[in-house]
C-alpha cells in the first residue's frame, strides 16, 4: 500500500514535501532541489535532520515565478536578483 497522500489531500494542505510539490507542478526533484539550495523556493525545517517542509500556495506561485522568468530567457543569477 501506498503511503502517498491523494492529490485531494495535498491540495487542502498548507504544507507539502518536495516530493508532493514535484506531483503538483509536474517540476523535475533535481530542479526543485536546485532551486532550494540556490534559496529561490522558501521551506521550513525542523531540527537538523527533518524533512524540509514547503508553504504549498507560497511554492507553488514561487515555482511559476520562476518558470516564467526563465521563459523570458532569465538566468539563474538574473532571476534570484528579481526574487
Amino acid at each position: 500500500m501506498s503511503r502517498q497522500r491523494t492529490i485531494e489531500k495535498i491540495m487542502e494542505s498548507d504544507y507539502v514535501s518536495i516530493g508532493e510539490l514535484v506531483r503538483i507542478t509536474g517540476c523535475r526533484y533535481s530542479t526543485l532541489k536546485f532551486y532550494t539550495e540556490e534559496g529561490m523556493l522558501p521551506f521550513e525545517q525542523e531540527g537538523a535532520n527533518l524533512t524540509r517542509r514547503f508553504p504549498r500556495e507560497k511554492a507553488v506561485r514561487r515555482i511559476e515565478e520562476i518558470r516564467r522568468l526563465r521563459e523570458e530567457g532569465n538566468s539563474i543569477p538574473r532571476i534570484k536578483e528579481i526574487l
